[in-house]
C-alpha cells in the first residue's frame, strides 16, 4: 500500500508543542509519510529553532520564512508561499494545529486545492472576536474535514455550530503530551545564575502578550502595576516576548525592571525580573517549581493545570474553560485587587481542588493516529 503523504505545519511557538508528539506518532505507522511546514511566523532562534531541538522534533521540509508583518500581510504571504509547497510536494492531507495566522492561512490554501484538513485543537471558543484567534479558530474548524478536540467545551461548541458528528474526534491534548515526554529531562536541566539560586523559595512567573494587554499604555501599566504588586509576596520573573519588551520601553516602564543577567546574584522579593524568551524546557522548569503562574497565554493556561501550578489568567474571557471548571486557573482581568486576594490565598497553601481534564494523560497523539489510520489509511 503506497503510503499517504501528510503536511503537517508549524508556524509559532505553541504550534511546535501541539505538533511534535503527533510526528513523532506517525512516524512509527506505516501508513503515513509527513513532511514539515515551517512557516516562519515566529523567527527568532528561542521562538522556534531551539524547539525543534527541546522537543526532539526533525528538522522541517519546507521553509517559508515569512516573518512578521500586519494580519493581512501575514497570512497572505503564508498563503502564496504554502501553495507552492502544495504544487511541489502534493500532500494527501495537511495537518494545522492551534489558531494562529499560519493555521488560517494554511488550511484555507489546502482546502482551496481541494486536499481534506485536519485541524488539531479544533472547537476552543473565547466568544470574543476582538481576538484574532477567534476568528482564526472558527474559519479554520468551518473548512476543516477532521476536527481533533482537546475538551468538552471544543465538542459542545462544533456541534453547536452545525459540524457534523463524523468529523469530531475528542482525543485530549497533544501539548500535555509533550510535558508529559519532555518531563524526564527536567532532572538533567540546571538553571543558571541567579536563577540556580533560587532553591525552592517562592516566586511567581509572568508571561503578558496578547495584544489587549500590550499594545496600549494603559493597559500595559496595568500590567505591570499588577507584578509590581505581586512582588511583594514573592519575586516575579517576568519572561517578556519581544513585542512585550518592545511596548515597555515606549512607555517608559522598563527601568523599573531588573534584568537578570550575569552580574545578578541574587533574586529578591519586592522586585520583577526581566527575562527573555526561553527554551521550551528551561521554561517548562521554572514553570513546574513556581508559586504561581501570571499570564494572558492559552496554553500556559492548561499547562499549569496538568502540573498543579496555580494559574491566574490576565484576561476577561478563556477559550479553556476546563482549565478553570476543572483545573488550577482562574480568570483575574487586569484587577489588580483580585489579583492581590488570589496570590494571598496561594501564599497561604490554600487554592482551589483541581482536576486534570479527561484524557490529557500523554497518549492524545496515539489516538489522533488511530483515527487518521481509519478515514484515511485505506486505498
Amino acid at each position: 500500500m503506497k503510503k499517504k503523504h501528510v503536511v503537517n505545519v508549524v508556524g509559532a511557538r505553541p504550534n511546535f508543542m501541539k505538533m511534535a508528539p503527533l510526528l513523532r506518532e506517525m512516524s512509527k505507522d506505516e501508513v503515513f509519510q509527513s513532511s514539515l511546514v515551517h512557516t516562519g511566523q515566529h523567527y527568532d532562534e528561542i521562538m522556534s529553532k531551539v524547539f525543534f531541538r527541546d522537543l526532539n522534533m526533525q528538522a522541517p521540509d519546507f521553509s517559508l520564512d515569512v516573518g512578521s508583518g500586519s494580519h493581512a500581510v501575514q497570512t497572505a504571504e503564508i498563503m502564496k508561499a504554502f501553495e507552492q509547497v502544495c504544487h511541489r510536494a502534493k500532500p494527501d492531507l495537511v495537518i494545522v494545529a492551534g489558531d494562529v495566522n499560519s493555521t488560517l492561512a494554511c488550511s484555507l490554501t489546502a482546502v482551496k486545492l481541494q486536499i481534506p484538513v485536519v485541524h488539531l485543537e479544533a472547537g476552543l471558543r473565547s466568544f470574543d472576536r476582538t481576538m484574532p484567534e477567534e476568528i482564526n479558530r472558527i474559519v479554520t474548524d468551518s473548512i476543516s474535514d477532521v476536527l481533533f478536540t482537546t475538551e468538552e467545551s471544543g465538542n459542545v461548541n462544533l456541534r453547536r455550530e452545525g459540524v457534523a458528528e463524523e468529523k469530531i474526534h475528542f482525543i485530549g491534548n497533544t501539548m500535555i503530551d509533550s510535558l508529559v515526554s519532555c518531563a524526564g529531562l527536567l532532572f538533567q536541566t540546571r538553571l543558571e545564575g541567579a536563577l540556580g539560586g533560587l532553591d525552592g523559595a517562592p516566586y511567581f512567573l509572568a508571561t503578558v502578550h496578547r495584544p489587549s494587554n500590550v499594545d496600549e499604555p494603559v493597559p500595559l501599566s496595568q500590567v505591570l502595576d499588577i507584578l509590581e504588586s505581586a512582588s511583594q509576596y514573592a519575586p516575579v520573573l517576568f519572561v517578556a516576548h519581544p513585542r512585550t519588551r518592545g511596548r515597555l520601553g515606549q512607555i517608559g516602564r522598563a527601568s523599573a525592571l531588573v534584568e537578570i543577567d550575569d552580574k545578578l546574584r541574587k533574586i529578591r522579593r519586592g522586585s520583577v525580573y526581566l527575562l527573555p524568551p526561553l527554551p521550551y524546557i528551561e521554561f517548562f522548569k521554572l514553570m513546574s517549581k513556581c508559586t504561581a503562574v501570571l499570564t494572558d497565554s492559552g496554553g500556559i493556561q492548561e499547562e499549569t493545570t496538568f502540573l498543579g501550578i496555580p494559574c491566574l489568567t490576565m484576561r476577561e474571557n478563556t477559550e479553556r474553560p476546563s482549565t478553570v471548571e476543572l483545573g488550577t486557573n482562574q480568570l483575574v482581568r487586569l484587577d489588580e485587587p483580585i489579583v492581590s486576594s488570589c496570590l494571598k490565598t496561594i501564599m497561604s497553601g490554600k487554592w482551589k481542588d483541581a482536576a486534570v481534564p479527561p484524557l490529557w494523560d500523554g497518549h492524545a497523539a496515539e489516538r489522533a493516529v488511530r483515527v487518521l489510520r481509519k478515514i484515511f489509511g485505506r486505498n
